[in-house]
């Protein structure tokens, strides 16, 4: 069995057989060397295994087709490796064999592309934020310096540019923020980009069909539905809501031996993104939802805010299995909170992403999926009512998307 090990530069193998026999002792191959190599001597009936790594994914693209499978190992659940004493590669790769023909390696799933493209948007979306962050904080931090006031409105925005350039300050801290808000102005225009992306996949598979069931969630709106689903992948591969909790790293410690049974703290061992989007939406659901918001206040009450908020994250995850696996609405859906997502929602897409419908048809043609809101004609944003199209009303203009009986 060939184990492949990767670094920077060169790639390592070896490799045992199923009676943990060593076959292949450690060599180091050039990338190229490598990719010679592997078509001359990998057979079908190979296992190869690589720790996980920043090109993991396009080394299993390049030889899945060559052997029997690739396995990708979880690099910190690799004990045996992270745990030894005496670390060289060549001992590495040697004990990667041998746990790969005992059938212990700890893998990590592999993703399918759409879901590699949608969280490494995700991870250039949270890297401008920060640029703009980090931007930010240091022109606030001039202010504080010359103990300035700063003026209304927003404080980096195009109207407040030339307040800025005004300053009686030095010519060093003048380039300073023109050198800023050059950047902010770059970093906001590559972040609309971004978004535009977004929002156009949200209406291309595999994302679009289960949009509408995350959405109808409270504190979930279209960005956050997206990074919860560039962040789990397949539900499918959850066979129990508590199984995609610890996945989150939102289940709890637990020590139980004995007469002893204590819980502590989150695990956190887990997708950080999806703990931080699940986080947010426990937020903006207290916020915004009364029964949420109930929950909030007795949980609060019993053990403080902060171990609240993360209390009802991890109950609205369970509530995202519940409703993707069981394609159902939520017990706490409000129609008409539900509606109004939809139509913010069609009003950041382009006609042709909307499927040609106007925004009332295209609520309800989200609606249907769900079971709900059946009876909502109209819904309340701003001070006027907007009409909500029937279902008959969009079957007669869309006959093609009506799901079939």
């Amino acid at each position: 069995m060939p184990v492949e090990a990767g670094t920077y530069h060169r790639v390592l193998l070896g490799g045992v057989n199923a009676d943990q026999q060593v076959v292949l002792q450690p060599r180091r191959f050039s990338f190229e060397a490598w990719a010679i190599w592997s078509k001359a001597h990998l057979l079908k009936s190979d296992v190869l295994v690589v720790e996980a790594t920043s090109n993991t994914w396009t080394f299993y693209d390049g030889y899945v087709e060559l052997v029997a499978r690739v396995e990708l190992a979880n690099a910190n659940k690799v004990t045996w490796i992270a745990g030894t004493d005496v670390k060289t590669d060549r001992l590495d790769v040697m004990k990667l064999a041998k746990l790969c023909a005992a059938h212990l390696i700890p893998q990590v799933w592999v993703p399918p592309q759409p879901v590699r493209e949608l969280r490494a948007l995700f991870s250039h979306r949270r890297r401008l934020v920060k640029v703009s962050t980090l931007v930010k904080n240091r022109l606030q931090s001039l202010l504080h310096r010359h103990q300035i006031k700063a003026p209304g409105g927003d404080l980096y925005g195009e109207a407040n540019r030339e307040w800025w350039i005004a300053l009686g300050i030095s010519d060093t801290e003048r380039l300073h923020i023109r050198h800023d808000f050059a950047n902010l102005h770059l970093v906001q225009q590559q972040l609309e980009e971004v978004e535009a992306e977004l929002q156009r996949l949200s209406t291309t598979e595999p994302w679009a069909k289960d949009l509408p069931f995350l959405m109808q969630i409270p504190g979930i709106g279209l960005l956050s539905a997206l990074a919860i689903q560039a962040a789990i992948g397949d539900v499918s591969r959850f066979g129990a809501a508590r199984k995609l909790v610890g996945y989150a790293g939102l289940g709890s410690r637990v020590h139980d031996s004995g007469k002893i049974h204590r819980t502590g703290r989150i695990t956190k061992s887990g997708r950080r993104d999806l703990r931080y989007a699940l986080i947010e939406a426990a937020r903006a659901a207290v916020q915004h939802h009364p029964y949420w918001a109930t929950v909030a206040a007795k949980l609060g009450a019993r053990i403080g805010e902060k171990k609240a908020l993360v209390a009802i994250a991890r109950r609205l995850l369970v509530t995202i299995w519940q409703v993707l696996t069981k394609r159902e609405a939520d017990l706490h859906a409000e129609p008409e909170r539900v509606a109004t997502k939809f139509m913010r929602w069609s009003w950041e897409l382009k006609p042709q992403h909307r499927q040609g419908l106007q925004s009332r048809e295209f609520i309800r043609w989200k609606l249907e999926p769900l079971g709900i809101g059946a009876e909502l004609t109209h819904l309340t944003y701003g001070k006027m009512p907007r009409r909500v199209a029937s279902a008959e009303e969009l079957w007669k203009k869309r006959p093609d998307l009506r799901p079939p009986d």
